[in-house]
Formats: structure tokens, sequence, C-alpha cells
């Protein structure tokens, strides 16, 4: 499960592009925000995603990625051009592919690492779907098949594509949109692969072409109804179309934070803000989150490198400065030298009592962000140094602020309940010092 949202510089308060993203994993599957300076490579270099090898390309952009742990590709990213894409899982009446192929996450990586333009990076993703296709299991533990969707944009351009198998639809977006675990663009799309409407109707789905309706047709029922996808889209996408003109970086960032119940309770939820729970609905998590200000001389990252946003703050970043100390790459088991890690100790402490818990903090945590958020703007033309110096000490006090959290909350008393005896396990699993 996961939540992506652009709002192009005709919808921003600024005119100046923003995406979002929320990606959700398995509970331990750690995300980890990772660095890629520009490369030259010789000629007819191979490359090895996560599954196969592709011919490696002669030069590469500098990327900034946030990656599951275990794989090559990337959930989500920006590169050196402000190139940003972000990817959702979807479903079909048309089985994904267990065979190893590309990954939709690979087929991300590898358009920011090649591309400059988001109309670009959408035909190159195109082309390694039609080449390659799209297949494999997409989780580090158990088995998790899926199609893909991506949102691509850059500073002056955005598009959406959405994927079954090899075929594929696209749309630029002129305002807003967003995605999740669902198709959407129904008839109303720019391009599509040869044979689309021919698929469904030789197999009955459709009486006559007319009637074709790509998201209706496509889509598979049981995945997306419990996965919640348009309900999650509608809130994301509602909210950006009734804020048209004045949508900022704290708009997507209390988007990504989106509650609709406690997730300490239920077990059929699914909100923006995606908490793992009891049972086989809520078995993902949001893992790491991304808001990204596409700036086209700096584009301006705000990332969280942990999990459940509403619990994290998103910490400023820039291509061209020097990341800070992020720690080492996380794995699926308790390592307190990452962040991701370090993190999960508040996360799953506020899990047992959510409710009051998160009351503890959150008013804090906003206003500690506010401040980077605030601080980063004022630094849009200050030099590198300047700014890797700036994100070091937002990190930092990121991280001194969620361990006061942690000693607030644990004053609070925890409370039994399904949810918890989930997380009792996924504690268990990962090894963690609860």
């Amino acid at each position: 499960m996961c939540d992506t949202l652009i709002a192009t510089k005709l919808a921003t308060s600024n005119g100046v592009p923003i995406f979002a993203k929320n990606s959700d994993r398995p509970p331990n599957e750690s995300q980890y925000i990772a660095y890629f300076p520009a490369a030259n490579y010789p000629a007819n270099s191979r490359l090895k995603c996560t599954y196969i090898e592709v011919p490696q390309a002669e030069r590469t952009n500098t990327v900034l990625l946030s990656i599951p742990f275990w794989m090559w590709g990337a959930e989500m990213g920006v590169n050196e051009h402000g190139l940003v894409i972000g990817n959702e899982a979807v479903f079909s009446k048309i089985p994904a592919n267990k065979e190893p192929a590309l990954l939709g996450m690979d087929m991300l990586r590898i358009a920011l690492e090649r591309t400059s333009t988001a109309h670009e990076a959408m035909q190159l993703i195109i082309n390694l779907l039609e080449q390659y296709g799209q297949g494999g299991n997409n989780v580090h533990e158990g088995e998790s098949l899926y199609h893909n969707s991506f949102i691509i944009a850059d500073p002056n351009d955005a598009w959406v594509l959405e994927t079954v198998d090899k075929q594929w639809v696209t749309r630029q977006v002129k305002d807003v949109y967003s995605i999740s675990n669902c198709l959407t663009l129904q008839a109303q799309y720019d391009m599509a692969s040869k044979g689309l409407v021919e698929t469904v109707s030789q197999k009955g789905w459709i009486k006559s072409p007319q009637e074709f309706d790509f998201s209706k047709h496509y889509s598979d029922f049981l995945y997306t109804t419990f996965g919640k996808g348009h309900d999650r889209r509608a809130t994301t996408f509602n909210t950006l179309e009734k804020k048209q003109g004045s949508v900022t970086v704290q708009t997507m960032m209390d988007l990504l934070r989106d509650h609709k119940s406690n997730p300490q309770k239920g077990i059929l939820e699914a909100d923006v803000c995606l908490h793992a729970g009891w049972g086989p609905i809520r078995i993902s998590q949001t893992t790491a989150s991304m808001v990204v200000l596409l700036d086209s001389d700096h584009p301006l990252i705000f990332a969280t490198g942990t999990a459940a946003p509403c619990t994290s703050i998103f910490k400023p970043m820039w291509l061209d400065a020097p990341l800070p100390d992020l720690g080492p790459v996380p794995g699926s088991t308790y390592d307190s030298a990452s962040l991701f890690w370090c993190h999960e100790k508040l996360h799953r402490a506020t899990m047992l009592n959510y409710a009051e818990r998160i009351k503890v903090y959150a008013g804090q945590r906003d206003e500690l962000e506010a401040k980077f958020l605030q601080g980063a703007l004022e630094l849009a033309h200050a030099s590198a140094e300047e700014r890797a110096v700036y994100s070091a000490q937002c990190l930092r006090e990121a991280q001194q602020a969620e361990a006061n959290w942690l000693a607030q909350i644990e004053k609070v008393p925890a409370k039994k309940t399904l949810n918890n005896n989930a997380w009792q396990k996924f504690n268990e699993a990962a090894k963690m010092p609860m």
C-alpha cells in the first residue's frame, strides 16, 4: 500500500510544484535514504537490478532515493534535474507476473538515474516495461505480487502512468493528482499501449470498445477493495482539489499524516498514514515518507527516513549539499545505530496507547517541523555548505526530541488491544528491546 501526490505549479501557493509520497511496506521491512552521485560507466556495462540485469547507461544522474533495505530499486526519489517519481502497487484481474523481471521500484530508479524530464522518464519506464516486463516478489519476507502505477514530475511537467503487466495508459497532470492502490484513469488518458482495449474485449469483459474503462475493466476487486485504495485516494485528491492555488509543503505533510480513525483499533482500517495491525488486511505500514519542493535551482527534500509520519519528523535535505550522517543501512532486525530502528522505539511505544500517547508530543512535533521548514526555505539561496550544516542540525534536534518524547510517553499507561498483540509479534521478529 502507498499514496503518491502531486500539485503542479498551477496549484501551489508559490508556483513551485510539490510532490509527496508515503511508502507502505511490511512493518519490519526497514527503509533508508541513500545518495548516489553522478557516475560514468564503461561501454557495454551491465546493471544488476533486484532480480535481473539490464544494460548500464554510460552516465547516470545524481539521485537521492528512499530504498527498502533488500532491493536495488527505490520507492521514491529525486534527481539532480528536479525529476521526482513515486510508484504504487495496483491489482488487476490479469495476474501479476511471478517470474523475476523488473520491479516497479527498479524502473523508478533507472528512470531517475537516466533521464532529466518527466516525459523522458515516462517514456523510459514504458520502454523498460515493454522490453523486460514487470514481475517477481515485491517483499523481503512472504510474497506480494502486483503491477505498478507512477506519478512522474519535474518543475514544469507531470504525468501519471498506470500499468497492468506490459499494458499501460498515461495522462498529463495539469493541476493536482493523487494515486493509491487502485487504477484511476478510467477512459481519460492521453496515450495507451497497443492492444489495451482488444485484451479486455477478447476476454469478454466488454461488449464494445466504446464502453471501455481502464480502471473498471482491468481492476481486481478483492485487493483493490480491502486495500481501501479508492478511499485513501479520495481523501488526498479531494483535499488537493479544494486547495488548488494554495497547496504548500505543509499541506502535503498534513495529508501524509491523515487519520480517519485511531490506528490502535479495528482490523479493516487503512488510512493514508498507514499502521499495521492484526489480521490479513493490516499487514502493511508506512515505513518512509517524502515531500519534495521542485524548485528548479535546488530541489528541497523533506524526508522522514522513518516509519509512520504521524510519529516522525520531516527533515530537510538537498541534493547538492552533503547529507547528514543517517547511520548504517538498516535490516529486518533492530539496530540502535540506524535512523529507522532508533525511531521505531518511539513509534511502537506510541502504538501501545495511540490516542493518549500521540497527544504528548504531536504539538511539539508540529512546532519543531515548522521551524525546520521555515529555516530550510530561508536557506534556498545559501551555499551548499550552509545548507548541509542546517540539515545536520535538524537531524540532531529531531533525534533528541524523539528521545525526550519516548521518555514522556512511557509514563502514559499502555492499553491491551488485538492490534497490540500483532505488534508484539512484529517486535519479537525484529528483536526489538521493548
